[in-house]
């Protein structure tokens, strides 16, 4: 039987994830700190927590808007006063399909995954990429052995 068309749920992309690690920061940190962060890393956003609620999310693209464009200084500027909020997020049992209709509907390359009000990680556009290309993968595998006769 050909299993064709499948998407896959976000928590079987975070777990096929080298480094599930989510870089966070506060919204009291300066904007310094972030993109200092995000280098050290070579990432391209960081979440914000107060605690343990995700408060916002602080980009490379906030970063070019709000502090190189309008002249700020990014050692006294603090998170909270250029994070993208409110944060649209999903949850791991999502598919892959929703999370790239989010991402297109409203311009975003990164979602935070939350679970019973817990950050548990974060999916970005290229790792939606990944996972559908690894489905076409799979399933021009399955249509070759279905051609070939080789059902075994």
């Amino acid at each position: 039987m050909l299993a064709l068309g499948m998407m896959s749920m976000l928590a079987h992309i975070l777990k096929s994830k080298p480094d599930r690690t989510v870089y966070t920061i506060t919204p009291t940190a300066s904007v310094f700190e972030a993109v200092k962060l995000m280098a050290e890393k070579n990432i391209g956003s960081v979440v914000v927590l107060e605690g343990e609620k995700v408060v916002g999310l602080i980009t490379e693209r906030d970063y070019a808007r709000a502090i190189v464009l309008m002249a700020r200084s990014s050692k006294t500027t603090a998170v909270r006063d250029i994070m993208t909020t409110p944060v649209i997020y999903v949850h791991s049992d999502q598919t892959s399909e929703e999370c790239m209709a989010l991402m297109t509907e409203h311009r975003l390359r990164h979602l935070p995954v939350i679970d019973n009000g817990k950050l548990i990680g974060l999916i970005s556009i290229g790792d939606l990429v990944k996972d559908v290309v690894s489905e076409q993968r799979f399933a021009i595998e399955q249509l070759q052995h279905y051609i070939t006769g080789d059902l075994g």
